[in-house]
């Protein structure tokens, strides 16, 4: 009986992180799908980019704006797969366009858990550090807005934490295979959101470089497998566009010469760093200045920083627990690939000077959350070491001041709420100092008291837009007028109309169902020149050009006056060119000009 004593706990441990694990995957799931169709079709330009990719195979391949592929969105194909075939199989709608993003949540969850666990060699403390690092996941605001929005945010997230269970099975084995499966997963990752990718790369390569139990020659020779993996999984999308006519394809939105690659190193890439993409000065106002406060201001402290001091505690915890020899060999790996997952990515959103939204900072939350639940979990361990005890107390003490400091920035909740969390987190960590026990997890609880409540608010506040924020209430654009729709819908052109910029064009589509021209496409873009927008008017490819009321209003000489920064030199032109050879009629907000 006493032989088998061993055997039962284990099983019933087992059973018991299960229950636990399935609880917590049932809760994501409630908080990422309750009233979903809340926020419609959130972010209208990936959601018409799906509507065309359920209408045609090459839109959906392309990842087009419109089934007939005169231009791409502004980003890689990845993410639109996803929600395209969610539309072709389901319809268009507001649930088969948002709930393949929230099904991506709790999928990350999972495998956050699944890694953090494999990380601790004790089962049971492995178990608990994996569902910490899911909960914290679950449970941060950036984590529940993206998880209910259509931006690539959602697939990108979930395949980097893939990544990462890859890299922490290639360290623990020497293997090359795994680290094969980092290349090829986070070349994938490419495909979602270009050089963001990236970012977590440098961990991974050192947690393999100087961990992994084989020779340095070996090492070495598996990176490069790795990073052979990783360019044929990125690439071969870019290949084959790069090798099909330009003639015979979508022009690709965001990049100056029509390549994917001035795309993904010009307007997803160094622009973004360096702040020379066209938009960058209009969305920058909406941040902080840069600098390391920077994650810890505004929204987008909001939406990622609740613990984010905890988080860089338990990094520097680590390596003291590391130099004093008590992490073993799969603790120290998942501190370094964990550890530089955060620094190099908070870093690069601290001082990117490009374009740069709240919402980016999801990217950061699967760092958090391994972070927070290994560092509680190495400091609960050792808690009969007075280093150890002081590590938990600092992390209880962090996370309620900041907490209470984000609360009380916001006037969210009751003006008591922030005296409260920050007096039971740092009694409770004086408590912990001197005697420990429960007094941890009470303080535990009360720290993660803010970081739920602006999640929940988050999730019963609808988003819309191209820029959601967590709490805020973001404003879309205006749904075409129904009449205008109904005009469209019964044209038989190629494309039903053409308008000014991807988001006009994109509303009207989702409210027509038909393909529509997207002049100048998402940033400006050189499409079409005035000479194609004239040919294929005359060869009756187009039915409508129809001017969304941004800013214009038709003259008695029938010209369009335009409001500053409204279109480029070549958008303007073509407006131009319509207005002084057709008429316009009033419908709605729109000015809409019958091409023939």
């Amino acid at each position: 009986m006493t032989a088998r004593l061993p055997s039962a706990l284990r099983a019933s441990a087992h059973r018991l992180t299960r229950l636990a694990l399935f609880g917590l995957l049932v809760c994501t799931a409630v908080l990422y799908l309750w009233n979903l169709s809340a926020s419609g079709y959130g972010n209208t330009f990936y959601a018409a980019a799906a509507q065309a990719g359920a209408q045609s195979w090459s839109a959906w391949f392309f990842g087009s704006l419109d089934a007939h592929d005169f231009i791409t969105v502004d980003k890689p194909p990845a993410a639109l797969w996803i929600t395209g075939l969610s539309v072709r199989m389901f319809g268009m709608s507001s649930l088969a366009v948002l709930v393949p993003q929230a099904v991506l949540g709790v999928a990350t969850v999972a495998m956050l858990f699944a890694t953090v666990r494999r990380a601790v060699p004790d089962p049971a403390h492995g178990a608990v550090a994996g569902l910490l690092a899911g909960a914290v996941l679950a449970f941060t605001p950036a984590a529940a807005l993206i998880f209910r929005f259509n931006n690539p945010d959602a697939l990108l997230v979930l395949l980097l934490t893939t990544a990462a269970y890859c890299a922490t099975r290639a360290v623990q084995a020497a293997s090359w295979r795994w680290l094969l499966l980092v290349g090829a997963v986070t070349g994938a990752a490419f495909l979602t959101k270009m050089l963001q990718a990236f970012l977590v790369i440098p961990g991974f390569v050192a947690a393999y470089l100087f961990l992994a139990q084989t020779s340095w020659r070996n090492r070495v020779l598996h990176v490069a497998v790795a990073a052979c993996a990783l360019i044929a999984s990125a690439g071969w999308w870019v290949v084959i566009v790069t090798l099909i006519p330009a003639q015979s394809r979508p022009y690709v939105g965001g990049s100056t010469d029509n390549t994917v690659l001035d795309l993904a190193f010009g307007y997803n890439g160094i622009s973004r760093i360096v702040g020379a993409e066209p938009g960058a000065n209009t969305f920058r106002s909406m941040n902080t200045s840069t600098g390391l406060h920077r994650l810890f201001m505004s929204e987008m402290g909001n939406e990622i920083s609740w613990l984010l001091p905890v988080a860089l505690f338990a990094i520097g915890f680590g390596a003291y627990a590391w130099a004093r020899g008590r992490l073993d060999h799969a603790e120290r790996a998942a501190l370094v690939i964990w550890g530089g997952w955060l620094l190099v990515t908070a870093a690069v959103f601290s001082f990117m000077t490009g374009m740069v939204h709240p919402y980016y900072t999801v990217a950061l939350a699967p760092a958090v959350g391994a972070l927070v639940g290994l560092g509680a979990v190495w400091a609960w361990r050792d808690r009969a070491l007075s280093g150890s005890r002081f590590a938990l107390a600092g992390m209880l003490g962090l996370a309620g001041a900041w907490s209470a400091i984000l609360l009380h920035r916001n006037h969210f909740g009751p003006h008591w709420l922030p005296w409260l969390v920050v007096s039971t987190c740092v009694g409770a960590a004086v408590v912990v100092v001197f005697i420990g026990g429960i007094a941890a997890a009470i303080g535990a609880a009360a720290a993660v008291v803010g970081t739920v409540a602006f999640s929940l608010a988050t999730v019963g506040t609808p988003h819309h837009g191209t820029v959601p924020l967590a709490v805020g209430r973001s404003v879309g654009d205006k749904p075409p007028d129904r009449a205008l729709a109904d005009l469209l819908r019964a044209t038989h052109t190629p494309w039903s109309a053409a308008t000014n910029g991807s988001q006009s064009a994109a509303n009207l589509e989702i409210a027509s169902g038909t393909s529509v021209m997207a002049i100048g496409g998402w940033s400006g873009d050189p499409v079409p020149t005035l000479d194609q927008f004239v040919d294929d008017v005359r060869a009756g490819r187009v039915s409508y050009y129809v001017e969304a009321g941004k800013g214009g209003a038709a003259q008695p000489h029938g010209r369009i006056i335009y409001a500053e920064n409204h279109g480029t030199a070549h958008t303007r032109e073509i407006a131009d060119w319509v207005a002084t050879h057709y008429p316009a009629t009033a419908m709605g907000d729109s000015l809409v000009y019958r091409l023939g």
